[in-house]
């Protein structure tokens, strides 16, 4: 599985951003779908999900300002993030977690793209 990760970019507070995150290659046993971040110092953490039947999950800190989206058709995966505060720059991964059986579950990862909010 590749993933190649789109936008993000400069926004001043309480500006609108969106990331998107297409995957190609053995597609079929991806699973869930979802954006990861990480700010300076900081670890790797978990913004949101979104299932292969549509059920999202989301980190408190972005709750009703983010939103993901999946497009399984075209295999690709959007955040749309409103309301941005400084603290949600960071680094953005997208990430694709495949299940098969015998194999067990494998993360992959796109390349980040940064996300940076000025006050």
């Amino acid at each position: 599985v590749q993933l190649q990760a789109s936008g993000g970019g400069l926004v001043q507070v309480g500006g609108s951003l969106r990331v998107s995150c297409a995957a190609s290659g053995n597609i079929f046993s991806i699973n869930v779908m979802g954006w990861y971040r990480q700010a300076p110092g900081k670890q790797r953490e978990l913004v949101a999900s979104v299932t292969k039947r549509g059920a999202t999950t989301y980190a408190d800190a972005v709750k009703e300002r983010f939103t993901i989206s999946r497009d399984n058709a075209k295999n690709t995966i959007s955040l749309q993030m409103n309301n941005l505060k400084p603290e949600d720059t960071a680094v953005y991964y997208c990430n694709a977690q495949t299940t098969r059986i015998y194999v067990g579950t494998i993360d992959y990862w796109g390349p980040g793209t940064q996300v940076t909010v000025s006050s």
